[in-house]
């Protein structure tokens, strides 16, 4: 009996957690079986298609922000010790840019290598499209300001 309470303590914890990623990667899911059973040439699988992309780039702002560091950036996770080495520190504070160039540079040469418009193809090149705008508005966000967002207040 203790051993059940504990386990469901620990899968409340992981839920309460890892809701928000959970739930984005179920309707991620979702939009990609649809988009596999569609015809990308028809409206609604071209929506798919978009949908697949856009809702993988909501997981990846999700995740990236919560695993990884932009300095200057108030989304971002809380900031590391200053302990560390120049270089460390330095890939510490630029993670998030560093880790979205890295995966946006393999996406595209996934995306150069396919059939622009075959159907995999036209969902990777959305997220190309998706990575190149998530990696842009962190780079903006570090230096301009919105009124009555974190980052203009």
């Amino acid at each position: 009996m203790l051993v059940n309470l504990r386990a469901q303590k620990h899968h409340k914890g992981f839920i309460a957690n890892h809701g928000l990623s959970l739930a984005v990667a179920g309707i991620l899911l979702l939009w990609l079986a649809l988009y596999r059973q569609s015809d990308p040439q028809t409206h609604i699988g071209a929506f798919y298609g978009n949908a697949t992309a856009d809702w993988l780039g909501t997981l990846v702002i999700v995740v990236a922000t919560k695993y990884l560091y932009e300095i200057g950036s108030a989304e971002s996770r809380s900031p590391h010790p200053r302990s560390r080495g120049a270089v460390v520190r330095f890939l510490v504070d630029h993670s998030l840019t560093i880790g979205l160039l890295i995966t946006g540079a393999m996406w595209i040469l996934v995306y150069a290598r396919i059939d622009a418009n075959g159907k995999a193809g036209q969902v990777i090149g959305n997220i190309v499209s998706e990575w190149t705008q998530i990696l842009g508005l962190v780079v903006i966000t570090k230096y301009c300001g919105e009124t009555g967002s974190k980052e203009g207040s």
